[in-house]
C-alpha cells in the first residue's frame, strides 16, 4: 500500500491546502483527495510541481507500507 504524507509535509511548511493547490495549480478538492489517500494515480507533472511547491522530495509526501502485516 502507498501512504500519502502530505499532511505531513503541509505541516513542515505551515502551508494550507489551498495554498498548496493555487500554487500547483490544481483544485483544493484534488489536495483533499491526495491527502485522504483516496487518489489512484497522481501525475508526474502534479507530483513535480507538489514538490516544488514543499521543497521536498517525492519519498517525503509517497511511503510504500507493507499492508500483510
Amino acid at each position: 500500500m502507498i501512504r500519502v504524507n502530505l499532511d505531513v509535509e503541509l505541516a513542515k511548511k505551515k502551508m494550507s491546502s489551498s495554498e498548496l493547490a493555487e500554487k500547483v495549480g490544481i483544485t483544493t478538492a484534488n489536495i483533499s483527495i491526495l491527502k485522504t489517500g483516496k487518489a489512484k494515480a497522481v501525475r508526474f507533472s502534479t507530483l513535480d510541481a507538489i514538490c516544488k511547491a514543499l521543497d521536498c522530495q517525492p519519498g517525503d509526501i509517497l511511503e510504500y507500507v507493507d499492508d500483510e502485516g
